[in-house]
């Protein structure tokens, strides 16, 4: 026969383990996993709705990007127009709040990259159907894309995401992403 003597003390440590592992445990289950929940609009290209983490990474060449931006149906000069480096701020102004709204519904956050210094490739894009100029623009980070959008060049143009159907932005000043 076998004895054990439990000190109040240790029970109670116990008891406070087991309440924290299960507060922790349903805290993990309500919190939401973007990439899981997210889905692509029917407009998106069938090889779109597929993409995973992986197919933003290794975007480190002019080749890899110009691919990306065809895996959603974009067309682009074989050369970017203009390459800037861009800080994304600490601080979202209300332009920053729309543009990062526009790339959570891409299933992207730039928010993860506040301070971080970016580089921007701009592309024309030659297969929109619109009478104006339209640019693709890419926002990279350590050869992974972290942003991007379609947009018109005029003053009183667009902007929408890279999948198409997703423009809830509608007319939107490009001069304000900068």
């Amino acid at each position: 026969m076998f004895i054990f003597s439990v000190k109040a003390q240790n029970m109670k440590l116990a008891a406070s383990l087991a309440v924290s592992v299960m507060a922790i445990a349903l805290v993990v289950s309500f919190v939401p996993n973007r990439a899981k929940d997210f889905v692509y609009p029917d407009e998106a290209l069938p090889a779109v709705k597929v993409m995973s983490s992986k197919d933003f990474q290794n975007i480190s060449d002019n080749d890899s990007r110009i691919a990306f931006l065809k895996k959603y149906g974009w067309e682009v000069e074989p050369e970017a127009r203009e390459v800037i480096e861009v800080v994304i701020p600490e601080e979202f102004d209300t332009v920053y709040q729309k543009y990062n709204e526009l790339q959570l519904a891409e299933g992207l956050n730039l928010s993860k990259y506040r301070g971080k210094s970016v580089k921007r490739y701009t592309y024309l894009v030659s297969n929109y159907e619109y009478d104006g100029t339209v640019l693709a623009n890419l926002l990279i980070y350590k050869d992974r894309v972290i942003g991007g959008d379609i947009c018109s060049a005029d003053a009183e143009g667009f902007v929408h995401g890279l999948t198409r159907g997703n423009n809830f932005l509608g007319n939107f000043s490009q001069s304000g992403i900068e």
